[in-house]
């Protein structure tokens, strides 16, 4: 959910316990014996000049942290195809989607295998920063709180965030965000969509829900007046859904910036692997990502 792709203002912490599919990671250790001080200085130095040679984790496996439950950007099957790819904390499931595409060239341009490592979206730059994860694609947009913490790529997809009601809506027919004062609205947890919310006047702004079928639900079972969605994937939410329809907000009524680009992200200090990434994404036509993002749509679960 182009970061929705997706924008939130994630509060990091320099040392701390992080849980991933059951595992507890610890994130900070104890101090190091006076002795180990100068192999522990010039191991880091190390650390950082290999890190900035160009290659990501081990060179061999790509581990790519997403949701695998935000659809057409990521999500989980049960069958093996050549769209996919394995879920390393999920045995027996495979992860597709757009962001799997992308995260499919990157690989096969380092000449890694890439494995997906599923988690919630909140939690990804914590796991990318502690070395769980060796790259972010998970329709993430970049901001500039995350970019204090990650290194982000040039978007591989621009979306947009727009606002979603039921035909027969009092809400339907609003042609700005001030006509929905008083609204009950629904978001994402941990995106954009959700802090995007708060422009609304008056605004009811619900607790936001963890995954994008949980927010089609609020809509569909009465729980919220509004829901914020992603405009690429609207057309296949209103093939599935035709009660529901987008709001047409006039020019410069809307959200103060509704774009919501879908960024990959690594870990800073890796200069030289960060702009090769920008080479291979920046080697993507513009009609073979509208494809790509096309042929998702088809095969998205409904």
């Amino acid at each position: 959910m182009t970061d929705l792709t997706r924008r939130s203002f994630l509060k990091l912490s320099g040392v701390s316990a992080l849980t991933v599919a059951g595992a507890t990671f610890l994130t900070g250790c104890g101090p190091a014996a006076q002795s180990t001080n100068t192999t522990t200085a010039s191991n880091t130095a190390g650390a950082k000049e290999e890190a900035n040679t160009g290659q990501l984790g081990d060179g061999k496996t790509l581990r790519v942290g997403m949701e695998a439950a935000y659809a057409p950007y990521n999500w989980q099957v049960e069958s093996a195809s050549d769209t996919t790819i394995p879920i390393e904390n999920v045995s027996g499931a495979y992860a597709d989607g757009y962001d799997v595409q992308i995260a499919k060239k990157i690989a096969e341009a380092l000449g890694m295998e890439p494995v997906a490592v599923k988690m919630e979206f909140g939690a990804l730059v914590d796991s990318l920063v502690n070395g769980q994860i060796d790259i972010i694609c998970a329709g993430m947009s970049v901001t500039a709180e995350r970019a204090q913490s990650a290194d982000f790529t040039d978007s591989y997809i621009d979306d947009e965030v727009v606002m979603v009601v039921k035909q027969d809506s009092k809400y339907a027919s609003a042609t700005k965000l001030s006509d929905f004062n008083g609204a009950t609205v629904l978001g994402q947890k941990d995106t954009f969509y959700d802090d995007l919310i708060d422009e609304i006047p008056n605004v009811n702004h619900l607790t936001p829900v963890a995954t994008v079928p949980l927010v089609v639900d609020g809509i569909e079972n009465g729980t919220c007046d509004a829901i914020t969605f992603s405009s690429m994937s609207l057309p296949n939410l209103l093939q599935n859904y035709p009660d529901l329809k987008k709001v047409e907000l006039e020019s410069g009524q809307g959200f103060s910036d509704p774009g919501n680009p879908d960024n990959a992200a690594i870990a800073k200090g890796q200069d030289q692997m960060l702009a090769k990434l920008n080479e291979i994404i920046a080697g993507i036509s513009e009609a073979d990502r509208l494809s790509i993002w096309q042929d998702c749509m088809d095969r998205q679960p409904a």
